[in-house]
């Protein structure tokens, strides 16, 4: 399967496990003690983040983890030890405000068990445990179909049984049945965390599902946004690598609803994230 590289379009380059920018400030080394950004209340008709007065807007990005990747070896739960680690010093290090999963937080391709939010849950661990907010997009391998290793079939071309081990909580139907978790699945899950901002998409839209827009407000004003940052799911997996015209009509009219006719002249950055380059960056 073709893996996709992925990209924080338009403004940044992106390290492979995390880049860090700020909105609102040029001091972008300032700590700031966690909490220094206020939530407003899920009652609201959209939810917003909104800066804290005198302190810069921090964003940390982490990107193709693939959690459960050669789930069957040695090597790949421990790179998933290593990812944790990583990721919990990045967090430590930068107390960002708020945190971006941006595609292939999972190889579903690798995964046995229909039920993979349990390596999706392991991913945004750190995070969560944190009580940062954060917000996701999917990526191609999110979702991919498992994919039957050549070295598992035996001489006589039966494979062996490798399901989860008794212990766990699925049923001996389920165990076996190698259907992997779809995006709608998978987003249902992510939305259930208490500090997920992600959102399930436009229904139109679907399969293509983590399409969305988030509005960073400032600190005296929650309807006066700084930042608006939108999420573009660009497919793989269960369907083709595309972001359609749909979605580039939706991210158009979306835009003008959020800020028609550019009002917010003051919004000082606009920033597009999804997981596969387009051909202009993949170049």
């Amino acid at each position: 399967m073709e893996t996709c590289k992925s990209h924080f379009m338009m403004l940044l380059p992106l390290l492979f496990l995390s880049h860090l920018l700020t909105v609102g400030s040029v001091d972008h080394y300032r700590y700031r003690a966690p909490g220094s950004i206020r939530l407003l209340p899920d009652t609201s008709p959209e939810r917003h983040l909104q800066m804290a007065a005198g302190a810069p807007f921090k964003i940390t990005l982490f990107t193709d983890l693939h959690f459960g990747e050669a789930e069957a070896t040695d090597w790949g739960p421990l790179q998933d030890v290593n990812s944790t680690r990583v990721m919990n010093q990045v967090l430590d290090h930068e107390t960002p405000d708020f945190v971006v999963y941006l595609g292939d937080v999972m190889t579903a391709n690798n995964i046995m068990i229909e039920n993979a939010t349990l390596y999706w849950d392991q991913a945004i661990s750190p995070t969560r445990n944190r009580g940062i907010p954060w917000a996701s997009v999917f990526g191609n391998h999110d979702d991919a179909p498992f994919e039957w290793p050549l070295e598992w079939f035996s001489s006589p071309g039966i494979p062996p049984v490798r399901c989860p081990q008794p212990t766990t909580s699925y049923s001996a139907e389920e165990e076996c049945s190698f259907k992997g978790t779809g995006r709608v699945e998978l987003m249902k899950n992510e939305i259930k965390n208490n500090g997920s901002f992600s959102v399930n998409g436009p229904r139109e839209l679907w399969p293509s599902v983590s399409n969305y827009a988030l509005q960073v407000s400032s600190s005296d004003d929650d309807k006066s946004p700084v930042a608006f940052l939108y999420f573009l799911d660009s497919g793989g997996g269960s369907y083709p690598e595309v972001i359609s015209s749909d979605q580039a009509e939706w991210f158009r009219k979306k835009a003008e609803d959020i800020n028609p006719d550019s009002r917010y002249k003051q919004c000082i950055t606009c920033l597009i994230s999804c997981d596969c380059p387009t051909i202009e960056n993949s170049e």
